[in-house]
């Protein structure tokens, strides 16, 4: 049994995480930023569960928390991640670059070395790319650290609580004739079940192989966008118009829902990120861990409920 550090344990890929990990007999240490977070983590698991999860409040962002957040710990899962934000990339930088920074040294102040941390496919260190440049900036602090440490870089994670693929949903539920794409909708992603991500944190934690490693991450085959969007309608058992739309003009939609404060699928950052590719070795999850990862047609069931909904009913 190893006693886990799990930065973002509320979040979406934690609430998945977290229960793997007490499933292969790890003690997990929550880090939440909030008494409301840490009752969302405890929620979310079975009563049997829970005396196996501490909670400790702290931020990555705040580096004076870190030091009582590694207390007795023995390996560091860090989620914490931003996917989007309204500041031209300020609040990007501050938590998926400089709260990983914060994290490593922390790690390194308290003699902690084990660290897995998600990155993200493909991210580059572009000033342009808000996102892609946070996140690899953040990759490339943790591949320099010294410490013990496993990059994982998944495509697009579907599940119960997802981001990406609630709001398609949302938008599906708002627009009764169509729904528009980017472009041509040919943009190409290689989307991974969060159990299947979850399963390979674990492996990773237990297999000192997977040390100083860098691991895409994607389902079995690629979907385009206007794939996904059509798997997402057949999940909701809905029909719409697919239309196509230039990106400059969805460009100026999504601007507006930023500045709205609208939900929206894609961010401006996002939609300049589409030219690059978010998708690695279709048998990279197979030859690294030993398991053929979930193929997403059929498995977007949780998208019939809205997000709320979507909430796990435990004991």
């Amino acid at each position: 049994m190893t006693t886990v550090l799990v930065t973002g344990a509320s979040g979406f890929v934690g609430s998945h995480v977290v229960p793997a990990l007490l499933d292969a007999g790890h003690r997990v240490v929550a880090l939440v930023r909030s008494e409301a977070a840490g009752e969302r983590v405890l929620r979310r698991l079975p009563a049997d569960r829970r005396v196996a999860v501490e909670l400790r409040c702290g931020d990555v962002t705040d580096p004076a928390t870190l030091p009582t957040a590694l207390d007795g710990v023995e390996a560091v899962v860090h989620l914490v991640a931003l996917p989007s934000d309204r500041n031209g990339g300020a609040s990007l930088r501050l938590v998926n670059t400089e709260g990983t920074r914060n994290v490593v040294a922390a790690m390194q102040a308290a003699g902690v070395r084990r660290l897995v941390h998600l990155g993200a496919l493909g991210v580059a260190d572009d000033p342009k790319l808000h996102y892609a440049s946070s996140k690899a900036k953040g990759e490339a602090i943790v591949a320099a650290s010294g410490l013990d440490w496993t990059i994982l870089k998944p495509s697009l994670m579907y599940g119960p609580r997802d981001g990406f693929f609630n709001i398609l949903a949302g938008l599906v539920r708002m627009s009764p004739l169509i729904v528009p794409v980017p472009g041509s909708g040919s943009s190409r992603f290689q989307p991974l079940a969060i159990d299947d991500l979850a399963r390979v944190v674990v492996r990773s934690l237990e297999d000192p192989g997977t040390i100083r490693g860098i691991y895409p991450l994607g389902g079995p085959r690629y979907w385009t966008y206007r794939e996904i969007l059509g798997e997402t309608l057949r999940a909701m058992g809905t029909r719409r118009t697919i239309l196509p739309m230039p990106v400059p003009l969805i460009s100026l939609v999504a601007g507006a829902a930023e500045t709205l404060r609208i939900p929206f699928p894609v961010a401006t950052d996002q939609l300049r990120q589409l030219k690059l590719d978010n998708v690695g070795p279709v048998t990279a999850v197979r030859d690294a861990f030993g398991f053929e990862p979930l193929d997403m047609a059929g498995r977007l069931t949780h998208l019939a409920k809205r997000l709320p909904d979507q909430e796990p009913e435990v004991a």
